[in-house]
């Protein structure tokens, strides 16, 4: 592998489907057909992209012994040795001033976010991912900022329902992360990362039940809320609630009956069921947004 290519691979660009989340507010808010709010959220995206391998690299640097020694990660490139760190570092230091510097050229509210997020990243590095509980909170954290900087970026108010549902919906993914490290690693998960060893499977799972709930609850609720319903037109977004339930308990299958849920980003592009169920929720989701005429399925 040469240089370029270690770099390019530390930077994850597959785990950019995380950054999705950015163009959530453009979509729910029905912005879609406004070609300047587009570019400006998909700018977000890019540029978070950017925030994030910054991200990636520093954590791939500051792991390297423990990924050293990880069945997986040990075939990231700062741990084989094909990038050395001080590159990795100076990489990461231009990603997150063009990150930084791009969000705040688009508006200030999108720069404070943006730098909010890249902080929590970075706390979470060096700070929460040794405490117990807090780590899966901070890593949640990340995807709510990424959330409220799509709505930043095309400067609306981002319904706080949707704040809620990221919220659960990340934790859920957070702990089953853990649970999935747990089960591939086993006695070797604490030497790995310490806070795994203050988890057990049986605590993780009463976490994930809970969250599980949480989420499914709070997406219903969020379907027929009054701010939803005057935005939307109708109770229609309910409709899609069957997608989610069917798409966590697909996940729950696969954490559960098949070891999967330490790598949650490989889980969702490789899972063909997931994969069909998240295109149908997209279609139905965009079919009663964009499509349906105002007050159908009024109830």
């Amino acid at each position: 592998m040469n240089l370029f290519d270690a770099l390019i691979v530390s930077m994850r660009p597959r785990q950019y489907t995380k950054n999705l989340l950015v163009l959530a507010a453009l979509v729910f808010a029905r912005r879609l057909d406004d070609t300047i709010l587009v570019s400006r959220a998909a700018l977000a995206f890019v540029l978070f992209c950017l925030l994030s391998s910054a991200v990636y690299l520093i954590n791939d640097v500051v792991d390297v012994e423990e990924d050293r020694r990880h069945p997986d990660k040990r075939d990231r490139p700062i741990a084989a040795g094909y990038l050395p760190p001080l590159v990795a570092l100076i990489a990461a230091a231009m990603l997150a001033a063009v990150g930084l510097a791009g969000s705040f050229w688009i508006n200030q509210g999108l720069g404070a976010v943006a730098s909010g997020y890249l902080g929590l990243q970075l706390l979470y590095q060096f700070v929460f991912k040794y405490r117990v509980i807090l780590d899966v909170f901070a890593i949640a954290g990340g995807f709510v900022l990424r959330a409220v900087a799509g709505a930043e970026a095309i400067s609306v108010e981002i319904s706080p329902w949707l704040l809620i549902c990221t919220l659960l919906l990340a934790l859920f993914l957070g702990l089953a992360k853990r649970r999935g490290e747990m089960v591939l690693l086993e006695e070797g998960a604490h030497a790995h990362r310490r806070t795994l060893g203050k988890y057990s499977l049986y605590l993780l799972d009463q976490m994930i039940a809970v969250m599980t709930a949480s989420t499914l609850m709070s997406y219903c609720l969020y379907t027929i809320s009054e701010r939803t319903v005057q935005e939307v037109g109708s109770t229609r977004l309910m409709y899609t609630v069957p997608f989610v339930i069917y798409g966590i308990f697909r996940y729950l299958y696969l954490i559960h009956r098949r070891g999967e849920g330490g790598h949650p980003d490989r889980t969702l592009l490789t899972d063909r069921p997931l994969l069909v169920n998240v295109a149908l929720w997209v279609i139905t989701a965009a079919l009663i947004l964009y499509f349906a005429p105002d007050g159908a399925l009024q109830q």
